[in-house]
Formats: C-alpha cells, sequence, structure tokens
C-alpha cells in the first residue's frame, strides 16, 4: 500500500510541477518578476526531486544478491536523502541569491497580471497535488497526527511529498503577496522580500526532511506498537520462559528484521524448541506482517541464588 500509494502522489506532483515550472518561467521571462524566478527553479527541483524518488524506488525493487544479501530496499532512503539535501539546498540557495541581487538592484515589473494569473493557476494544481498525497497518506497515516506521521513513517516518498507540495503552495503564496505588492506600490523590494522569503522556505524544508530521512537511512527499529506486539507474541508461547534480548531494524520500508535470544526450559528437547521457534515466527508475521526477515536465537534462562533470572541472562525485558 505505501509503495502504490506513494508512486500514485509522486506521479501526481511530477505532472503537477513539469506543467507549472513551465509556465513559471514564461511567466518570468515577460515580467522580470524574480519570485517568478525562484518559484520557477523551485518547480523545477520538485520535479527533479519526483525523478529520483521513483528511481529509488524501482532501484529498491530488485531483489536480493550475495554481496547484499538483504536486498536494496534502503535505496529509497538514499535517493530521499539526496532529494532533501541536495536539491532542496541548492533551489533554497539560488533563491536567497536571486532574492538578495533583486534588493540591490530593483527594477519594475511588467505585465505584472501575467505572473498573477500564473501564481493563481499554480495555486490550484498544487492544492490538488497536495490533495492527492494527503488522500494517499491517510490510510497509513491511521490516528497519527500529520506531525508524527512525518516524523515515524517508514515509507520516504509520501512524506517527501507532502512537504514538498505544503512548501510549495506556501511560496506561491509569498510570490503572490510579493508581486502584488510590488504592482501596487511599483517597488520592487516586496517582490525581493517574497524570493527570500521562498529561498528560507525551501532551506527549512530541505533540513527538516534532512533529519527525518538521515534517520532513516542510519537505520531505525519497529514503530513502539510493533515492538510491543511483537514482545507479547514471544513472550505468551507457553514454550518460552522468558524473552531475553531483542533487537529491530527496517531493511527498507516494507521489511522489517527481528532478532531475538529467547530463553526455553533447560529440559526441552531440540525439536520441540525448533517447533516452537517455527511458531513464533508465523505468529509474529500474522500479527506484524511488515515483520518479514525474523532470526530467534534459543538459550536458558539461569537464575541467580536467590531463584530470580540472572540479570547477565536477561539483558533486556520486553523491548531493546
Amino acid at each position: 500500500m505505501s509503495t502504490q500509494g506513494g508512486t500514485r502522489a509522486i506521479v501526481a506532483a511530477l505532472l503537477a510541477n513539469l506543467g507549472i515550472a513551465a509556465t513559471k518561467f514564461i511567466a518570468w521571462g515577460f515580467s522580470g518578476a524574480v519570485s517568478m524566478l525562484a518559484e520557477g527553479v523551485h518547480s523545477l527541483a520538485d520535479s527533479g526531486n519526483q525523478i529520483l524518488l521513483l528511481v529509488g524506488g524501482k532501484r529498491a525493487a530488485r531483489a536480493a544478491t550475495a554481496t547484499h544479501p538483504f536486498g536494496y530496499g534502503r535505496e529509497r532512503y538514499f535517493y530521499a536523502f539526496i532529494v532533501s539535501i541536495i536539491l532542496f539546498t541548492v533551489g533554497g540557495v539560488f533563491s536567497i541569491y536571486e532574492g538578495l541581487d533583486k534588493l540591490q538592484h530593483p527594477h519594475p515589473l511588467e505585465l505584472w497580471w501575467l505572473p498573477m494569473l500564473v501564481l493563481t493557476v499554480s495555486i490550484v494544481l498544487e492544492a490538488l497535488s497536495l490533495r492527492t498525497a494527503v488522500k494517499e497518506s491517510n490510510p497509513i497515516r491511521g490516528n497519527a497526527s500529520w506531525v508524527q506521521f512525518i516524523r515515524r513513517a517508514k515509507a520516504p516518498e509520501l512524506p517527501v511529498v507532502l512537504l514538498e507540495d505544503l512548501a510549495a503552495l506556501l511560496g506561491l503564496v509569498f510570490a503572490f503577496v510579493g508581486i502584488g505588492l510590488t504592482a501596487l506600490t511599483g517597488l520592487g523590494v516586496f517582490d525581493a522580500v517574497g524570493t527570500l522569503l521562498i529561498g528560507a522556505l525551501l532551506i527549512a524544508v530541505a533540513v527538516i526532511l534532512g533529519i527525518e530521512t538521515k534517520s532513516l537511512l542510519v537505520g531505525e527499529g519497529a514503530r513502539p506498537e510493533d515492538a510491543v506486539a511483537i514482545s507479547r507474541v514471544i513472550e505468551s508461547s507457553p514454550h518460552v520462559t522468558a524473552l531475553i534480548h531483542m533487537k529491530t531494524l527496517y531493511l527498507g520500508p516494507d521489511e522489517l528484521l527481528v532478532a531475538a535470544k529467547v530463553g526455553f526450559g533447560a529440559t526441552a528437547k531440540l525439536a520441540d524448541v525448533a517447533a516452537a521457534i517455527d511458531a513464533l515466527e508465523a505468529d509474529i508475521r500474522a500479527k506484524v506482517p511488515v515483520a518479514r526477515v525474523i532470526y530467534i536465537e534459543p538459550d536458558v534462562v539461569r537464575k541467580n541464588k536467590n531463584g530470580q533470572p540472572s540479570t547477565e541472562s536477561i539483558v533486556v525485558r520486553g523491548l531493546d
């Protein structure tokens, strides 16, 4: 669901941004409004972002190999990181440079109505793109807030597109107000300020996305509710005496690695332990479908002099 929904949102945003970028550059060429130039670069950067996200999704679908036994799922994180840092930062720095240059060398607008018309149409198109991203995100978001969804999402495409579209709408508003005030007053400073705000907005989005995708790229564990569900499945087994230790890691947005050391009775037979482990793996996958790679190491819980589980044996109780 996350892959299909993310792809639909990316394609919708890509088509919208390509058309919007072309009209913005045309409007800038005729009017000289530097805010339109900044917005054109913004839309062009967005288009490049969406192409990179599609490439990342395609490459992440490759089958596992001997050199990459866990597959290529985390390539989606890598391309999202490139999107957040390089393209957004370049677009933001370029917009700030153009805004500062316009402050130092202001010039009047020509055909002011043309950029205003383009901005109005662009706002409508970006709103439609944002609505698509919101629609595709809602089934995955559930009851979480939008901030929680962006911070906790394991598939990077939807958060990236959501923030892109939101930043695009805000940038269009900044440009609309800046060009409108310049047209009313004849002062190019408002157009320049609008461009500076667009640049600052792009850099802010780059920082937010960079922080979130860096966390995914370095490696994140299971969501708290999934970790609790997995530990409860293990501890509820009649053959398990204790969950000694557990670690989880997302190998990709749709693949969770679970590694656990599980205590069994000291007199349990090997065949019974193997059957119990097979049952645990099936129960974990039924409860948390994204847990596709599971390694369970059997052990015996050692007790101290008081007959209690030894702290040396039980490293973590329930969750790591």
